[in-house]
């Protein structure tokens, strides 16, 4: 069984996740032998950049950040994972050292598996491996196209994207709260704060969305979507 601590003291063995119907019996039971499930509370750090992989870990609930570190206690958050999402494996299977960090959003269910374990279900099931290595190109080409749309966009584009981020991928609606401060936000969107707020301010003056705290409601999608392709 992985000795994993529960950080709240709570500490379960069912680690149920979305792909289980590529999987035979004998795996299932091989996995939810060898994992365990950790609850993080909000702003818990779940790994750190440059510490050593030890588990495989899967996010069972919760919203976790995915962020690369630099100097000057500077960041850039790279992605934000949602449930039935893997957290690291590009560097799992890229490096034994996290290239990146990760920290609970909101109260959060990482299923941590053995890598030993997993490795062997890997090496046993192509459809497994099929799905993993999807999963681990659709990250990388997420984050590429990310890190060119910073470079090529103007401010405007960039915040529209932070908003349509959240709208169509986070919460699948016009009307949501921001789960992140304004500094991480502006992180997100390759942007200082200062230079953030003023935007999005002008949008809510503009009439493009509403703005009440964390409370944000698009009133022109369409707007925004032309801000986010026009850059």
């Amino acid at each position: 069984m992985a000795n994993i601590i529960d950080i709240n003291g709570t500490e379960t063995n069912s680690c149920i996740i979305s792909t289980l119907n590529i999987l035979n019996n004998s795996e299932i039971e091989l996995i939810n032998r060898n994992s365990n499930v950790v609850k993080y509370k909000r702003r818990d750090v779940i790994f750190k950049q440059n510490t050593r992989t030890s588990h495989v870990m899967y996010l069972k609930s919760g919203l976790v950040k995915i962020y690369k570190e630099g100097r000057n206690n500077k960041a850039i958050i790279l992605k934000m994972s949602t449930p039935e999402s893997f957290l690291g494996l590009m560097s799992v299977f890229g490096e034994d050292i996290h290239q990146y960090s990760a920290s609970a959003v909101e109260i959060s269910e990482i299923c941590y598996i053995d890598i030993t374990t997993f490795k062997k279900i890997i090496l046993q099931n192509g459809r497994y491996t099929l799905k993993l290595l999807n999963l681990i190109s659709k990250d990388g080409l997420y984050i590429f196209n990310r890190l060119m749309d910073q470079s090529h966009k103007q401010l405007p584009g960039r915040i529209a994207d932070v908003i349509l981020y959240f709208s169509e991928n986070i919460f699948n609606s016009h009307i949501f709260n921001f789960p992140l401060t304004r500094r991480e936000l502006a992180e997100l969107a390759g942007t200082t704060k200062e230079s953030f707020i003023r935007t999005l301010t002008e949008f809510k003056n503009d009439r493009i969305i509403k703005l009440d705290g964390t409370r944000i409601e698009i009133i022109s999608m369409k707007i925004i979507k032309t801000l986010s392709q026009l850059g």
